[in-house]
């Protein structure tokens, strides 16, 4: 990776038949986030070949491990695949577009809907924390006066 890059992500799978799907769906996820939707068929076919190539060298019986790194750079995407020797290959960005203008993706920060409902049920306030430790104990007390 060098100073020109403005973009990179990377995948490790074990080299298995499974790496070539598994990398399709990771070239898909990570241009749509970088809004390079016009790349995908490209890239991902590149990138499946050369995972693909991988896992027919690897081992069947102690497949190692793939690293599958995809990175934009000037003007160029650079597709790597790694399992020891790095093997790579570039397409060029969309006319009119460089490394720098690849926008970030942006992810709100939302809670899962576990977390909104464990918020919801929790008390507001310490009288109200109190008040729930004390019918817990209460419950409690009267529960065991009944089995006694």
């Amino acid at each position: 990776m060098n100073s020109d890059t403005a973009q990179v992500d990377d995948l490790q799978l074990i080299a298995l038949p499974s790496a070539v799907n598994c990398t399709d769906l990771f070239v898909r996820f990570t241009l749509s986030e970088w809004s390079l939707r016009p790349m995908v068929e490209e890239t991902s076919r590149a990138a499946c070949q050369l995972v693909a190539e991988k896992v027919d060298d690897a081992d069947p019986k102690a497949p190692g491990l793939v690293t599958v790194r995809l990175l934009v750079s000037g003007d160029r995407l650079v597709v790597e695949v790694d399992d020891g020797t790095l093997v790579a290959h570039a397409l060029p960005l969309p006319a009119g577009l460089t490394g720098s203008s690849v926008p970030l993706p942006r992810r709100e920060r939302r809670r899962s809907r576990a977390a909104e409902r464990i918020a919801a049920e929790q008390p507001d306030s310490d009288a109200e924390i109190g008040h729930e430790v004390m019918q817990r104990i209460l419950y409690g007390l009267n529960n065991r006066e009944q089995r006694d």
